[in-house]
């Protein structure tokens, strides 16, 4: 199984050379309208269409990763291409203890790259776990919080 995902974008070739740097890969097909990632680490048939006017919404989107090394590896390429934003190391989030990589692309879709050390009980509601998506309102926005 692969999950597919299309994210609305702006400018196509400018989220293409963004996820290039991201996932190390060119796309298999593009256009100038259309870009589509073969990957297979992680496992994802991603694609990019340009907007008519909306820009996809999401809370954020994130690669779980099975080992500190596979983070490790992520945290040196992300910051090479100069593109990481943030580091939480060992931290509780989500009713988990994890650590996390980062980053957000031209359109403002946070994302994360994550392993988790181990789940957490249960307690209460989710904005009391100590999680911060960093947010921006708009592609030149600086990041923040949610609460």
């Amino acid at each position: 199984m692969r999950p597919h995902l299309s994210l609305d974008v702006r400018n196509v070739l400018q989220s293409v050379a963004f996820y290039e740097k991201v996932f190390g890969v060119h796309p298999q097909k593009q256009t100038a309208a259309y870009a589509k990632f073969d990957l297979h680490e992680p496992a994802l048939n991603f694609s990019l269409v340009a907007s008519t006017g909306t820009i996809s919404a999401v809370d954020h989107l994130g690669v779980e990763v099975d080992s500190t090394e596979e983070i490790t590896a992520w945290k040196e390429r992300l910051q090479e291409k100069g593109i990481l934003e943030k580091v939480e190391d060992n931290i509780a989030c989500c009713f988990a203890r994890q650590d996390k990589l980062w980053f957000t692309d031209p359109d403002g879709n946070a994302w994360e790259v994550f392993t988790v050390h181990e789940q957490l009980e249960v307690t209460g509601p989710l904005k009391n776990t100590g999680c911060c998506v960093p947010k921006r309102n708009d592609a030149s926005a600086p990041a923040t919080c949610a609460a």
